[in-house]
C-alpha cells in the first residue's frame, strides 16, 4: 500500500491503472473500526484498485463539536487499511483540500435541514463540499457508503445525480457490535456507564420493529414506542427521534412505502446517530415466505 499527500501524487498512481478495471473509493475521517473495513473489503472485492482517503474534515465539525478531540492514529489506520488490501491510502493535509483563499461550498437543498441537519448548522455543507472534492480527485467508477450515516448517504447520492459526477454510489449495511449498537469511531468516548445506557439505542429501533411487525403504521404511535425506550435509560437524553420517508426524508402520516426511523441521543457529552428502515411490503410477505 502506498500513502499520498497530494491531489497530483494521487492522480499520477491512478491514471495507469484505470485501463486496466475498476476503482473504487472509500471516503473515511481514519479511526478506523469494523464499520470501516466492511467497505474497504466490499471496495477490494468488486474493484480492481482501492483507494481510502484520509481526511478529518474540519468544514463539517460546529463551532462546539469534537474536531481537536476526534480520534487519530495515522500509524494504526494505515495497518489496517493495508492488511485489507487496500491499495493508494490518500492522506492529505487541510491546505491540500482547502487551499488558502478557498470560497466554494456544495449546499444540497432539501434533504440538509431535518434530522442532524437540523442539529448541525453547516454539517452537510461540508460533507457534500468535502466529497465532491474527493469525488472530482480519484473519479472512482464505485465510492462505498455506510447507512449508519443514512442522512448523509442520501445527501451524497443526491449531489452526485444532480452534479452529473461520474461513478456509482454504493450503500453498505450498518456494522453492529454483539450488542448491536451501531459501531462509530465515537463509540471509544463512551466509560463503561455509559456504554451500558447506550444500548438503548439500538433496543428503541427494536422495539419500534416489533411494535411494526405486529400491525402498527401510526408514526405518532410508532415513535412514542421509541421514546419511551430511550426515556426510560437515564444516562441518555433525546436529540430526536423521527420517522420520514426513506427517499427524500420528508415527514409522513402513515407508513405505507419504506420509511426511515432516525434516532439521535446524547449518551454523556457522546452523541450517537442509529436508525432503521420500515418496509411495510417486507412485513407483509414474511408469513407466505416462511411457509414455502
Amino acid at each position: 500500500m502506498e500513502i499520498v499527500r497530494t491531489v497530483t501524487e494521487l492522480r499520477q498512481r491512478l491514471e495507469p491503472v484505470r485501463a486496466k478495471g475498476r476503482v473504487g473509493l472509500v471516503p473515511t475521517m481514519g479511526a478506523f473500526h469494523e464499520g470501516h473495513l466492511s467497505l474497504m473489503r466490499r471496495a477490494r472485492a468488486e474493484c480492481t484498485a482501492v483507494v481510502v482517503s484520509l481526511f478529518v474534515n474540519p468544514a463539517q465539525f460546529g463551532p462546539h463539536e469534537d474536531l481537536e478531540r476526534y480520534p487519530r492514529n495515522l500509524a494504526a489506520d494505515c495497518a489496517f487499511a493495508e492488511n485489507e488490501g487496500v491499495d493508494l491510502l490518500f492522506a492529505p493535509p487541510v491546505d491540500e483540500v482547502y487551499p488558502a483563499g478557498f470560497r466554494t461550498y456544495v449546499d444540497v437543498e432539501g434533504l440538509t435541514e431535518r434530522l442532524c441537519g437540523a442539529e448541525r448548522s453547516g454539517h452537510f455543507r461540508g460533507v457534500a463540499t468535502v466529497v465532491t472534492k474527493l469525488l472530482c480527485m480519484v473519479l472512482p467508477d464505485r465510492s462505498y457508503f455506510g447507512e449508519k450515516d443514512y442522512q448523509q448517504l442520501q445527501v451524497i447520492r443526491r449531489l452526485a445525480r444532480d452534479l452529473n459526477l461520474p461513478g456509482e454510489i454504493v450503500s453498505c449495511p450498518i456494522v453492529r457490535e454483539p450488542d448491536e449498537l451501531a459501531m462509530s469511531s465515537r463509540n471509544r468516548y463512551l466509560t463503561p456507564a455509559e456504554r451500558v445506557s447506550a444500548r438503548a439505542v439500538p433496543r428503541a429501533w427494536q422495539a419500534v420493529r416489533a411494535c411494526f411487525a405486529a400491525g402498527e403504521r401510526a408514526p405518532d404511535a410508532l415513535l412514542d414506542v421509541a421514546r419511551r425506550v430511550l426515556e426510560a435509560e437515564p444516562g441518555i437524553r433525546v436529540n430526536y427521534v423521527e420517522l420520514v420517508d426513506a427517499v427524500d426524508l420528508t415527514p409522513i402520516a402513515r407508513v405505507t412505502a419504506p420509511a426511515l426511523l432516525a434516532l439521535a441521543a446524547f449518551v454523556g457529552k457522546t452523541r450517537l446517530i442509529d436508525n432503521t428502515v420500515l418496509c411495510p411490503e417486507q412485513v407483509e410477505a414474511a408469513p407466505e415466505e416462511r411457509s414455502t
